[in-house]
């Protein structure tokens, strides 16, 4: 197994965790917009307010209570506090936080190959 192979392994929980807020997002969306429709449907500020705090406060909520973390895996050490902030911050991302992540690694890997490449 690479490293890199191992570094997608350590992060899967916080990807996973980023699926389960962006599909708790879309229950919660659709549930309000039935229940409160004229006002969801006329104030789209208010629903995308609403809905960035609850995403704030389930990646949290998530990145506190399993802890989960996303800088650790990447290698940065002492940083116990800003990893949970930056942890709460992708998975409040969803699917989108993940993927930023995982297009990094795609560029690191790509540069790694490049590298051996050179001095092969």
């Amino acid at each position: 197994m690479t490293t890199l192979d191992k570094l997608v392994l350590a992060l899967a929980p916080g990807f996973a965790a980023g699926f389960a807020v962006q599909r708790l997002l879309e229950i919660v969306d659709a549930v309000l917009a039935f229940v409160f429709a004229a006002a969801w449907a006329n104030r789209p500020n208010l629903k995308t307010f609403v809905l960035m705090i609850l995403s704030i406060v389930a990646g949290f909520a998530l990145a506190i209570g399993t802890g989960v973390r996303v800088l650790q895996p990447l290698g940065a050490t002492g940083v116990d506090a800003w990893d949970v902030v930056v942890t709460a911050l992708v998975v409040s991302a969803g699917t989108e936080g993940a993927n930023s992540i995982l297009k990094y690694l795609g560029y690191k890997k790509d540069e790694q190959k490049k590298e051996t490449a050179k001095l092969g």
